[in-house]
């Protein structure tokens, strides 16, 4: 983000423009704040709120360390073996993370591998979908932004057609008008459509981790051997 605004910044000094055009309050209320309007008549609150729960993980992603998780289903698998499904309830006190510690809970109360498959697949495609719903606030603001950049522009040009009896003020005016347009395409694709692009990484992240840990509980759930399980597991961080 920093090289992104430091690309812009430094490239209008070296075309002569200088940083001074890049600041307009016009161009500011058009584009950002317009921006932002929009994206709230298209996105629910509840949505909206998530977006921003999430926008942190564009430079801290949530910490899932997979290599962690297969090693504790391993070891949950050979307490299994050795104590039974029950043996699992102290674990699952000391578990912190809630998609675990319900896949794990359905393990302990000795539900079929086909309902802990069921009702995990529901929790990971909901959480999926919402966490999907907000990354796309920001590729819906990517969108929007270069056109009210144009609109910026437009208005703009029409402010100085109004003042074409003034030659003095039509180079200014031109260039004031041409600000919103850089500041719709530079937030669309310097800030706007790459955090989405994040975020969307991100989400696939966790899903691939979740889904590592669904078919886990239920290699636990089914018995099988913990160098089996964590053979098969292996598979999903290559």
């Amino acid at each position: 983000m920093v090289l992104g605004l430091a690309a812009v910044v430094v490239g209008a000094v070296l075309k002569g423009a200088g940083v001074h055009a890049l600041v307009s309050a016009a161009a500011f209320m058009i584009v950002v704040v317009g921006t932002v309007a929009a994206i709230c008549v298209q996105t629910p609150l509840g949505v909206m709120r998530h977006a921003l729960r999430i926008f942190p993980w564009v430079m801290r992603p949530p910490p899932l360390d997979g290599q962690q998780l297969i090693k504790k289903m391993v070891e949950w698998s050979n307490i299994a073996r050795k104590q039974g499904l029950l043996g699992l309830e102290p674990v699952l006190n000391r578990e912190p993370d809630p998609f675990v510690r319900k896949a794990l809970q359905l393990v302990v109360d000795g539900s079929e591998p086909e309902s802990i498959r069921a009702v995990m697949e529901v929790e990971l495609n909901t959480r999926e979908e919402a966490d999907t719903r907000a990354a796309k606030v920001f590729e819906g603001m990517g969108v929007y932004s270069p056109t009210l950049g144009i609109i910026g522009a437009v208005l703009g040009l029409m402010a100085v057609m109004q003042n074409l009896a003034d030659p003095s003020k039509l180079g200014q005016g031109i260039a004031a008008a041409f600000t919103a347009t850089v500041y719709g395409i530079g937030l669309a694709n310097l800030f706007f459509l790459p955090v989405a692009a994040k975020l969307k990484g991100a989400i696939a992240s966790q899903s691939q981790v979740r889904e590592m840990v669904i078919e886990g509980m239920l290699s636990i759930a089914q018995g099988e051997n913990p160098r089996s399980i964590e053979s098969k597991l292996q598979g999903y961080l290559h």
